[in-house]
Formats: structure tokens, C-alpha cells, sequence
């Protein structure tokens, strides 16, 4: 006859193979773990279902697709799987110094929170409560030329003028316009974003409007319920004045070299796809560029912003400031493009589903969950601080880089 245990062992066999209690196990654990506040996130993805349930079906399709079949979205979050790290051990990592400096400015964190436009659709004041959240963390902000806030008052929460993203007005005067307000208002940086000219194909997004059963007539350029596509632009504050015509798609080179001689700004170019545009902007005095396919909501390139990365620094040179974003949603995506020879990195969706979920502690807790995980990271590669990051530091499927 078997023994007591043996019988007490078959009987937990029985019931850890009971497809009841496992089913039960599993909705039971799934509701224990699903954050209930910002402090409770332990990833920035885990905001992401909540950010989703939080926002209706027109915006969470504006916040959520790219452009055709939504591959070059996915390949930006791939693409950081083509890149290994390099654990290095008995180094002093004590402390992790995050500080890096860009254009002069003294940053605490090698990130920043990049531009989304009209972040009133996620969270009531939208960019006033990112900038709130930015002040708390000492995190720079660049502020969209979609923003639901105008730049002046974003700067006044802010506490200094935030770096400015413009999407260029069509007619030039409106341009001049423009940037005379935003170098008025104190922002150091203008960033021109070019991925957008030639046009862009939101088929996600359009299909997420039509399940939208709301009138919103009032934010975009028609009803989520018809077929056209846009943002109202009268209804934003950044073009008060203007006829909200925007993305010139004559533009040239040539108009690079009039924006660049318009202002005193620092000029950056965002949405530098190739290493042979990267080259032709330094050659054309820009400041600095980003690269960027706009998340994946430019063209359908099916190609990661870390992969192009390293192909544009080595067409500049390492002293040429380059800024890279999409997809970044862990410390280990950031420490890879710093150790690329990135400057800084933008974040974007990850704090925007912070801000939906949560308000200003959402997108705090995205920043320190970012700033925790890369440094973190640091500690592990053996490089404390930021400075000390290189490519030695990372591998190209198992190759140097």
C-alpha cells in the first residue's frame, strides 16, 4: 500500500494538471498582476493594454499604427534583437552617472521625451501634465507643432522653453511666422521633421476611426465616421493665425539652407532615414539630425531606426550630433544606441501610454523606469557612466561592430 507522501504526491500531480484549475489560476493571477497605479508598472509595455483600454478607438488607432501593413512599426521594436550586450565584470560601479550634455545643455538623462501631437486626446491637458512630469525628472521635452498647449505655456510649466519639432507651414510667410513665435517664446533647438512631406498612408489608423461612433469633428479634419484623414489644424494653438497648411512637399534642400538662415535657433532635421541624407545634412550646416521614421508612421520601409543607426554615424563622424528615436521601450534599447554613438534618445509612445493610463505619474514612472533599466545596464557592461559607452560595449548579431 503507498505510503502516505506517495499518495500526497500523486494527489498535487492530479490537481496541477486539472485544466479547471489552471484556467482559474491563470484569470486569477492575470487580474492580481495587472498594475492598479503607476507604481505598480514594473515595464513600460505593461502600460501599454491600459493605455488602450483607457482611450477611445479613433485615438488609441492614432497612437498606436504606423503605415501600410504596420511592419516598419514592428521592425523598430525588432530590430534591437539584432544587437547583443557585453557583460564586463569586477569594474567599480558604485554609481551610474546618467548626465550627458547636448548643444551645451546639461542633461541628467541621455533620453528625452520626444514630440506627439495633440497629447490632449490621451490625457485631459495633455502636453501641460508631460511637462509637468518632464520638470519632476529633469528630462528634456520636444514639443510638436500638433500640441493641444502652446509653446509659451508648456515653457512656463516646464520651467524653461522646451526644444521645438516643426512641421514646416506651406507658405513661407506663415513659416517666418512661425518660428519667429517659437525663437520669442526661448526654445533653443528647432527640429524640422521631412519624413512627412511626401505624404503618408495611416491605413490603421483611418480603419480605428471608423470604430469610432463619436462626432469629433472638432479635433480632426472630418468625423471618424467618414473617410477622410488630417488633423483639424485651426483647432491647435501653435497655429493661431494661420491657415494650418502644412508639409510643403516641394521642399528641397534649398529650403533647409533658408530655414537654417532664418533663425538663431540650432537647426535639426528629423526623419534622416539613410546615411547618404545624414552626410548631406552636416554638408548643409545643420546643427545636428535625428533618425527617425517618424515610428513607423512615415514610409513603410520595414526597416529599425537601430539598424540605420550605426550607418549614419560612421557617413558623419562621432563628434556630429546624432539623436535617434522609435521604439525605444526598455534601458537596454537605449544603451545600445548610445553605444552606436547616439547622443540622446527619444522616447515616445512609452511615456504616451504612462500619460493615458495614468496621468503625470504615468509618464514619471516611464522615466524612471527608463532611468533605473539603463542604468542598471551600465552597471552590468561595466560603464558607469555615460561617457564610457562605446561599441565595444555591443555586438551585431555576435559581431563587432
Amino acid at each position: 500500500m503507498p505510503n502516505r507522501d506517495a499518495l500526497r504526491r500523486e494527489f498535487l500531480r492530479f490537481v496541477a494538471a486539472s485544466p479547471l484549475l489552471a484556467s482559474s489560476l491563470g484569470q486569477s493571477l492575470a487580474q492580481d498582476v495587472t498594475p492598479k497605479t503607476a507604481k505598480d508598472v514594473l515595464g513600460v509595455m505593461e502600460l501599454e493594454p491600459l493605455a488602450k483600454a483607457a482611450l477611445p478607438p479613433a485615438h488609441w488607432g492614432y497612437l498606436s499604427s504606423g503605415v501600410d501593413d504596420d511592419k516598419t512599426l514592428r521592425a523598430n521594436l525588432q530590430g534591437f534583437d539584432h544587437f547583443q550586450l557585453r557583460a564586463r565584470r569586477l569594474v567599480d560601479v558604485a554609481t551610474a552617472d546618467l548626465k550627458t550634455e547636448v548643444f551645451g545643455e546639461a542633461w541628467q538623462l541621455p533620453f528625452y521625451l520626444s514630440a506627439v501631437g495633440s497629447q490632449g486626446a490621451f490625457y485631459t491637458e495633455g502636453e501641460a501634465v508631460v511637462a509637468r512630469a518632464a520638470k519632476a525628472k529633469g528630462t528634456q521635452m520636444l514639443l510638436s507643432t500638433q500640441s493641444s498647449v502652446s509653446v509659451e505655456d508648456v515653457g512656463k510649466t516646464l520651467g524653461h522653453a522646451p526644444w521645438y519639432q516643426l512641421y514646416m507651414p506651406v507658405k513661407w510667410d506663415e513659416c517666418e511666422r512661425m518660428v519667429r513665435r517659437v525663437e520669442q517664446a526661448g526654445c533653443p533647438v528647432l527640429t524640422w521633421t521631412i519624413d512627412l512631406l511626401p505624404g503618408r498612408n495611416a491605413e490603421s489608423s483611418l480603419r480605428a476611426m471608423r470604430l469610432d461612433t463619436r462626432e469629433c469633428t472638432n479635433c480632426h479634419a472630418v468625423s471618424p465616421r467618414g473617410v477622410g484623414t488630417g488633423v483639424n489644424n485651426q483647432t491647435k494653438p501653435m497655429w493661431k493665425g494661420l491657415s494650418g497648411e502644412m508639409n510643403p512637399s516641394g521642399a528641397t534642400w534649398a529650403t533647409v539652407d533658408k530655414l537654417r538662415k532664418l533663425t538663431k535657433m540650432k537647426v535639426m532635421l528629423k526623419g534622416i532615414d539613410t546615411p547618404e541624407d545624414a552626410k548631406l545634412a552636416k554638408e548643409a550646416g545643420v546643427d545636428g539630425i535625428i533618425v527617425s521614421n517618424h515610428g513607423g508612421r512615415a514610409a513603410e520601409t520595414g526597416r529599425a531606426t537601430i539598424d540605420i543607426l550605426p550607418e549614419v554615424i560612421d557617413a558623419v563622424g562621432a563628434g556630429y550630433p546624432v539623436l535617434v528615436d522609435g521604439g525605444f521601450r526598455r534601458g537596454t534599447d537605449i544603451y545600445k544606441a548610445l553605444a552606436l554613438g547616439a547622443k540622446a534618445v527619444g522616447i515616445g509612445r512609452g511615456y504616451i501610454y504612462g500619460l493615458a493610463a495614468f496621468g503625470q505619474e504615468g509618464v514619471e514612472r516611464v522615466i524612471d523606469i527608463l532611468r533605473a533599466e539603463l542604468a542598471l545596464t551600465m552597471r552590468q557592461c561595466g560603464t558607469p557612466s555615460v561617457r564610457q559607452i562605446t561599441r565595444a560595449s555591443v555586438l551585431r548579431n555576435g559581431i563587432k561592430v
